[in-house]
């Protein structure tokens, strides 16, 4: 399937807030939309290695990946096909440097994550909450 891709993103929570990060208002996928760090793979590159990666290139923050907290398999407006990897992860480093892709950021209280998070997000901070994920953070 050529128009299939995966996709990671990092939920990174430092001291009860989540970092979520604003999508430029040009942009061609959901505008303007506050979400996770994180992108589509390279083709046969390794989950772990690719969150890492999509993580620092859009944040500059060096991450630790604790565990997988969703699978999601989805077709965005135009057609391709993703199935997107959503990793707890712990910032090894405190200076957000965002890349060009996003224009704001914000480490947000875990209480008003979904206030400010797209709804897309919404059932991942559910999850978060239902597994009581935080111990896994200490």
């Amino acid at each position: 399937m050529d128009n299939f891709r995966v996709a990671a993103k990092s939920f990174i929570v430092n001291d009860g807030k989540l970092l979520i990060v604003k999508r430029r208002s040009n942009d061609v996928m959901k505008p303007s939309m506050w979400e996770i760090p994180g992108g589509r793979l390279e083709l046969g590159e390794n989950p772990f290695d690719g969150v890492k990666r999509e993580t620092h290139e859009e944040t500059g923050l060096d991450i630790n990946v604790l565990h997988p907290m969703s699978v999601r398999h989805f077709t965005r407006s135009d057609n391709q096909t993703i199935t997107m990897l959503v990793f707890l992860c712990k910032a090894l480093n405190d200076t957000v440097t965002l890349s060009e892709e996003h224009t704001a950021y914000e480490w947000v209280d875990m209480s008003q994550a979904k206030d400010k998070l797209g709804l897309f997000f919404h059932d991942i901070v559910d999850t978060f909450h239902t597994l009581e994920l935080q111990k896994h953070l200490l």
